[in-house]
């Protein structure tokens, strides 16, 4: 039931995003008189299509082929490769007739509709739900490393201070920002009344891409008191009770919920000693720990300190835009990294698979929409790259053809959307390939 949500979770957001695409062509193109013969969601390979109707001289349906959407502009070479209405003369309501700035306008006509579709999902987002992170300079034992964390030099108990120089208020918007995960931040820490630099190498990128960013830091948490013991369990085996707070794993002092869980994977499948408080009596308690490394109990959590802000309708407007815009200097930074061999593609491309596992299991519609403004911007980005047969591409060719003040040719423009149409494949097999692999 989870993988079902999980896939009508990423086909509902994709389905959103390329109609919406679509329909920023399909307008613009309806604004300055040209003909749309057809208007489809997925791709009708082979003429295979789901469902169809016409109305009002064009074809609307839905192919088989989930890899994106597509409206058929008359007299436009495109990636349906029908070239049989160019060998004719050019007609008054084909998109060949048409000037060059009304042209590009329609090619730019889908990455407008991504970007203000990107803006107006945060800004909703915003809105509603304001922003919460947790209070940075509030955390009284600073924070605990994950792998990455500890392969860079951080320790528990360092406490981040500032990130290039700039103090690090906010928890998720400074320490875990994108300027630190995507590598070549300084952060300013204190380690026992020591302020010391560390780095963050380059390379980053593919660290988090294999581990997450929750494997970089976590604020460090004082351990409490045993909140639930699962039924049948060794944790109930030993007599272990809600409201015990552990004082001891095996001799050693246990203060912090990081030495609980290091405690925990140094004796995986061996036995344990647990000396809890109890009513203000100690008891000690024998068992065996797992090999996953638990007991089957729950603990509560020390409260962290957390910051809410509520914003109205207008303020929440820029913060939201500034959100959306994040998306695409994130993409710009991290392709730059990979052009630059810093980090692996295989690391930092995702493709149908890796977003589908982002969406989840279950519904939550503040993450599900949040991917889908991520995701309109990203798209957005990627439909601007300069490959031919993606609207980048026709951007190029319509550009070079304003300032050379005639059109290029018909057989320059069918192969180069035959290369375009070809690396989009390899792209997508390659994404998809490593989706696979990952999982």
């Amino acid at each position: 039931m989870g993988t079902l949500v999980m896939i009508g979770q990423v086909v509902l957001g994709l389905s959103i995003l390329i109609i919406l695409h679509e329909l920023g062509h399909f307008l613009a193109a309806r604004a300055f008189g040209i003909k749309v013969e057809k208007f489809y969601l997925f791709f009708d390979a082979w003429g295979v299509k789901l469902f169809k109707f016409n109305y009002r001289g064009c074809e609307y349906g839905i192919g088989w082929l989930p890899l994106g959407g597509y409206v058929k502009i008359a007299g436009m070479i495109d990636e349906s490769m029908d070239t049989e209405q160019l060998k004719e003369e050019p007609k008054p309501w084909e998109f060949r007739s048409k000037p060059a700035w009304q042209r590009l306008i329609v090619m730019l006509g889908g990455i407008i509709v991504n970007v203000l579709v990107g803006i107006v999902v945060f800004w909703m987002l915003t809105f509603k739900y304001g922003e919460s992170d947790i209070d940075n300079s509030k955390l009284k034992y600073g924070v605990v490393p994950g792998i990455i964390g500890k392969n860079i030099g951080i320790e528990a108990g360092d406490k981040i201070l500032a990130v290039n120089g700039k103090p690090a208020v906010h928890f998720l918007r400074d320490v875990l920002s994108t300027d630190v995960l995507m590598g070549d931040a300084v952060l300013t820490v204190e380690r026992q009344g020591q302020q010391k630099q560390i780095t963050v190498p380059p390379t980053i990128l593919n660290e988090v891409a294999e581990h997450k960013r929750n494997e970089f830091v976590q604020p460090r948490t004082k351990i409490d008191s045993v909140a639930d013991v699962v039924k049948d369990s060794e944790a109930e085996r030993m007599q272990l009770k809600a409201g015990d707070r552990i004082l001891r794993v095996n001799g050693q002092p246990i203060v912090f919920f990081d030495e609980f869980k290091d405690a925990m994977e140094r004796g995986k499948n061996k036995s344990v000693n647990l000396v809890v408080l109890r009513q203000g009596q100690e008891a000690t308690l024998t068992g065996t720990i797992d090999s996953t490394a638990t007991l089957g109990f729950t603990m509560a959590q020390e409260e962290l300190p957390v910051t809410a802000n509520e914003f109205g309708l207008m303020e929440s407007l820029p913060i939201g835009a500034k959100k959306a815009f994040s998306v695409v200097t994130d993409n710009i930074k991290g392709f730059s990294k990979i052009f630059k061999g810093e980090v692996r593609a295989d690391k930092a491309l995702s493709g149908p698979v890796g977003i589908a596992k982002m969406f989840g299991e279950k519904v939550d519609w503040f993450k599900f929409w949040n991917l889908v403004g991520m995701l309109s911007m990203a798209l957005a980005f990627m439909n601007l790259l300069p490959i031919p047969a993606l609207d980048g591409g026709h951007v190029i060719f319509l550009l070079v053809e304003m300032v050379q003040g005639k059109p290029l040719s018909d057989n320059f423009l069918e192969k180069a959307q035959m290369v375009g149409f070809f690396i989009l494949i390899a792209l997508m097999l390659f994404t998809l390939g490593n989706d696979i692999i990952k999982w």
